[in-house]
């Protein structure tokens, strides 16, 4: 029975893209690629607000998400991907809603009058989040050490990215904070998906589910809205299209299916540090001498949820 149980584990994590799908399965592989998944959306912010300088929020919106949607779609002519079955539909479209529109759409309008230190309170955010979502949609039930230590990494982080920003809220909160939920929707849905199915795809076909709209969405935005081609625009624009809307969510999702959505999703407590270092470098941005400190809290939460049961 031993056997014939492993023989069926390793038949489904065939099935699911090629690449292990239980968390007990090569962790080492899932955590890198769900790690290479927040340095590409560390990024994401930075380049919104280089994206800002040469088109508008919506027409912004509309044309990384027509730009992935032609690569997404690309890759799955070119490797003759057969439509998903029809009960994964609905996934796709809580993906789609989630992390190809909802998300990018709430943050590049929030952007517009913060500052990318006071939006990444929304990624400090966004693990804990997650793993409350994973737990209602997957009856998912992390161990105390995994909560606790979950919890004290949101608190620092956004702790520290509400300091950077001065300690003051703003109007675009209510933006960041619908983002919030959204993606958490859309991570979790994915995750789901990933597991039955191979992660890019995932994110692939949300992309060319959203393509007409986007269509639609982009021709209304450029008429109303003015555009000013620059180097940086053109690059803040190529990255969130192609980086973080579609590569960044490809390794995602697998990392996700590897070792698990609260596991994965505690790594991305990482990531509003990380933009806040892009946002020094690219950005000219100041941080405070609270950052190394900030940094080691969370390095260290991170190390406990990776070993607490999830």
């Amino acid at each position: 029975m031993k056997t014939e149980n492993s023989a069926i584990a390793r038949s489904r994590i065939a099935v699911a893209g090629g690449e292990p799908v239980d968390g007990h399965v090569r962790p080492g592989f899932g955590t890198l690629q769900a790690a290479l998944g927040v340095v590409a959306f560390s990024l994401t912010f930075p380049a919104t607000a280089w994206g800002l300088k040469s088109f508008g929020p919506w027409s912004l919106v509309a044309v990384r998400c027509v730009l992935a949607a032609v690569v997404a779609g690309g890759c799955l002519i070119a490797l003759r991907v057969p439509v998903p079955e029809r009960r994964h539909w609905a996934g796709i479209g809580v993906v789609a809603l989630g992390v190809v529109v909802g998300f990018p759409l709430l943050t590049t309008l929030a952007l517009r009058t913060s500052s990318t230190a006071h939006a990444a309170v929304v990624v400090g955010l966004l693990p804990l989040t997650t793993a409350l979502f994973s737990a209602l949609r997957m009856g998912i039930r992390p161990s105390r050490t995994f909560w606790a230590a979950a919890g004290a990494g949101a608190v620092a982080v956004a702790g520290f990215t509400v300091a950077q920003s001065g300690g003051a809220l703003t109007g675009a909160d209510a933006y960041l904070f619908g983002a919030l939920l959204v993606c958490a929707a859309g991570y979790t849905e994915g995750g789901r998906l990933a597991r039955v199915m191979p992660g890019w795809q995932v994110i692939a076909w949300a992309l060319v589910l959203c393509l007409p709209l986007a269509v639609a969405a982009g021709a209304l935005a450029l008429s109303h809205e003015s555009v000013e081609l620059n180097a940086r625009g053109i690059a803040g624009v190529l990255w969130v299209a192609v980086g973080s809307q579609f590569l960044g969510l490809v390794v995602w999702y697998r990392g996700m299916a590897a070792i698990g959505i609260p596991r994965a999703s505690q790594l991305q407590l990482a990531q509003p540090l990380l933009t806040l270092v892009w946002s020094v470098l690219l950005l000219g941005e100041h941080l405070t001498p609270a950052a190394p400190l900030t940094a080691l809290a969370v390095l260290v939460c991170i190390a406990v949820t990776q070993r607490a049961r999830g």
